[in-house]
C-alpha cells in the first residue's frame, strides 16, 4: 500500500478542492491504539483489492488538528481509527474500527463512478 502522508492544513484544503477532479481516501490513525493498528493492518493485507485513487494516511498524535477540521468541513464526526472517502468535496463514504474494510470502500468507489 502507497501511503501518502496528511501533514498539513494547506495539503487538506487541496486534496478537498481537487476532489471534484480526484477522489481520494483518508486513514485516520491512532499509533497508539491496537484497534488503530489492526485496522491499519487489514487495509495493506487487504490493498490487492486495486482501488485506483489515493491513500493518505493521517497520524491523529502528531496532527489531531488537522482531524478536526477534517470533521468541521466535511461534516464527519471524528472517530479513530477511521476511513474517509473524499469526492466533490465531500465525504461519500465514512467507516470505523472493526467495520474498515477494503471490499467496503471499493463498493462505495464503484457506486460513486456508476
Amino acid at each position: 500500500m502507497n501511503w501518502i502522508d496528511l501533514d498539513s492544513s494547506e495539503q487538506l484544503e487541496k486534496l478537498i478542492a481537487d476532489s471534484n477532479n480526484q477522489s481520494f481516501v483518508i486513514f485516520k490513525h491512532s499509533t497508539r491504539c491496537s484497534i488503530s493498528s489492526m485496522a491499519k493492518n487489514r487495509l495493506e493485507r487487504q490493498a490487492s483489492q486495486n482501488i485506483q485513487i489515493p491513500f493518505y494516511f493521517l497520524d491523529l498524535l502528531a496532527y489531531r488538528s488537522i482531524s478536526n477540521a477534517i470533521a468541521e468541513k466535511l461534516n464527519v464526526p471524528h472517530e479513530s481509527p477511521q476511513l474517509l472517502l473524499i469526492e466533490n468535496g465531500q465525504c461519500t463514504f465514512s467507516s470505523s474500527h472493526g467495520a474498515i474494510d477494503m471490499e467496503e470502500l471499493k463498493e462505495a468507489v464503484s457506486r460513486s463512478q456508476n
